[in-house]
């Protein structure tokens, strides 16, 4: 067996060991709803058990594909996006042994999961570096960013973990419809790995040719059917479907039509789900949260932004501005993907402002973690996939 099949199983195999702990925490948790303390003990050990195996699988993944690729697996999207699976289960780990939450697991696992699932969908074939990438300047900056959402992710858990304990879903609110809309989005990222893995079965590829942004013709690979079509595009398949509308040049169509396809089909299986369980999915989850120690997740959310929070300025803007200075000779371009990273430091610093210096504790920061982890995932998702821009090629 090669190294590159032996780091693939490895990642399999912390997949499913994500799964199963998953299921393990939430018997844990029942354990807890039903005040056995000794069951809750029990099964929580066998869960970070499970997950610390899983994780170590995940590393080895980590590392045997930096061996045969010969750079840090940070390269494009796929590797990317599992290394975030992979810190984002390393930080609920450091927190379990703090402080012994088997519902933090039962949140945080399966957000890895589909944040692994939806790695799988892009291209997993190790390739050349790019010119721009051939720097270590790869493994330090985008290695920090990464170890830094991940941690930042914590906060948005506890924070959602609160909310889903003190709202009142009785009630039609605007808080009420939000933590619907959160559980909406991760059936989403759902559709996203159904539709993907649907026209990847089927084999379905069309190609165009269009007009790019500085004029010159150009050709777009469509691995679902295109939705949207690119600048001025001219079918080069025969028998493929036509565009329903035109894009401009900035935004890369076959990306578009891609969340586009996710939010169909996203949409269907929430409709389902809600007809077979007749009531919101977040009514479902709810009890769960009966014993859960709110003020334990306060302090977990605040934690996790005073921690993650100067690792995102070192990873996300120091260490990116000294790279841009090396590689396109300025430290700041406005470019999409700096712009938002921008955003999102912004938006953090802005948290701590509130929490420090207005009080906003309780509910209102919980809100405020939830909302700054759904700003990292619009960087990963959208502002990837859909926005041209430098940071394309990742």
């Amino acid at each position: 067996m090669t190294l590159t099949a032996i780091s693939s199983n490895l990642l399999y195999i912390a997949f499913f060991a994500y799964l199963i702990a998953t299921f393990v925490f939430g018997g844990a948790v029942k354990g807890n709803k039903k005040g056995s303390f000794n069951s809750e003990q029990r099964w929580g050990k066998v869960a970070i058990t499970i997950t610390v195996i899983g994780f170590l699988a995940h590393l080895g993944y980590f590392f045997t594909r930096w061996v045969v690729s010969g750079h840090a697996p940070l390269s494009n999207m796929f590797e990317f996006t599992t290394a975030f699976g992979m810190t984002l289960v390393g930080g609920f780990i450091i927190l379990y042994s703090l402080y012994k939450t088997p519902v933090l697991g039962m949140v945080v696992l399966p957000v890895a999961l589909l944040i692994i699932a939806y790695a799988s969908m892009f291209p997993n074939e190790i390739s050349p570096l790019i010119p721009a990438l051939q720097t270590n300047w790869l493994a330090i900056h985008v290695s920090t960013v990464v170890i830094a959402e991940g941690i930042l992710a914590m906060s948005a858990a506890a924070g959602l973990i609160y909310l889903l304990k003190v709202v009142d879903l009785s009630k039609k609110s605007k808080q009420r419809f939000w933590l619907e809309g959160i559980l909406y989005f991760l059936v989403l990222v759902v559709g996203f790995v159904i539709s993907s893995s649907y026209f990847t079965l089927t084999n379905y590829e069309t190609t165009f040719q269009y007009v790019n942004k500085d004029g010159q013709e150009a050709t777009i690979i469509y691995n679902m059917p295109p939705i949207f079509g690119m600048n001025e595009s001219v079918p080069l398949t025969e028998d493929t479907m036509t565009p329903l509308a035109e894009t401009p040049p900035l935004v890369d169509a076959s990306k578009l039509t891609t969340v586009t396809w996710s939010l169909l089909v996203g949409t269907v299986l929430y409709v389902l789900i809600r007809l077979i369980v007749r009531r919101r999915i977040v009514q479902l989850i709810q009890p769960l949260m009966k014993s859960v120690n709110i003020q334990l997740m306060d302090e977990i959310n605040y934690r996790a932004v005073i921690i993650g929070f100067p690792i995102f300025t070192l990873g996300a803007l120091v260490f990116a501005m000294i790279w841009a200075q090396i590689t396109w000779s300025r430290f700041w371009g406005w470019d999409p993907k700096e712009v938002w990273a921008l955003v999102t430091w912004l938006f953090y610093a802005a948290y701590l402002h509130l929490r420090l210096g207005k009080g906003w504790q309780g509910e209102k920061s919980a809100w405020l973690g939830v909302i700054g982890f759904a700003i990292i995932m619009f960087n990963l998702i959208v502002v990837n996939l859909i926005i041209a821009g430098l940071h394309s090629y990742a």
